[in-house]
């Protein structure tokens, strides 16, 4: 016996595709999208639709952008000798929130991953390398996420690299702020003690 009327299963099941979304949550937000009035469902659809139609990848740094440079790349006040590599768009937009990086970015979209068949083709380090080439880069910091894929991307990356004599450089692993000793897991508190620094 179907529950739901088709055009609200269909939507149900839209909801449901969402990273950590499961059916009760997605019934929920279908029956909240329904309750809401017309102008603002429509709003909402063509939300999806125009941000879907207009961010694209910036041409420079893979950022995401709505326009062909992004604004990082397009600032004139960036450190342009200093390039930190992350996984994701998402992990620029944690970065820049610290206000404490002033360099330019590279998104890999990816990590090296030979269980999900994620080789080095597969993500954005040709690109990456074609921006080394001109020679004005002088550290390239390596901020990928502190998991086998991420430490596997930033070891290969680090290999293509220092040929070029270019310093590579690992963003620091540990204990975060606010965190108990006794709840740090062995990995984490070895990370801590390498990227030890004086006081």
């Amino acid at each position: 016996m179907d529950y739901y009327v088709a055009p609200l299963a269909r939507l149900i099941e839209q909801f449901e595709k969402l990273p950590g979304i499961g059916h009760k949550t997605a019934r929920r937000l279908a029956f909240y999208v329904l309750d809401r009035p017309q102008n603002e469902a429509e709003d909402f659809a063509d939300a999806i639709v125009s941000a879907k139609n207009l961010v694209r990848y910036c041409t420079v740094c893979q950022n995401i952008t709505d326009s062909e440079i992004c604004a990082v790349c397009g600032d004139g006040r960036r450190d342009k000798s200093v390039i930190c590599v992350m996984e994701s768009p998402k992990d620029v937009i944690s970065l820049e929130k610290t206000r404490e990086y002033f360099g330019l970015y590279h998104v890999l979209h990816g990590a090296i991953s030979p269980m999900d068949d994620v080789g080095p083709e597969d993500i954005r380090i040709a690109e990456l390398l074609l921006r080394l080439s001109d020679g004005s880069v002088q550290e390239v910091i390596m901020a990928t996420n502190p998991n086998i894929e991420g430490e596997a991307t930033a070891m290969y990356i680090s290999r293509l690299i220092k040929p070029l004599g270019i310093k590579v450089t690992r963003i620091a692993h540990g204990v975060p702020v606010g965190g108990d000793l006794e709840y740090a897991d062995e990995m984490t508190l070895s990370r801590a003690i390498e990227g030890r620094r004086e006081m």
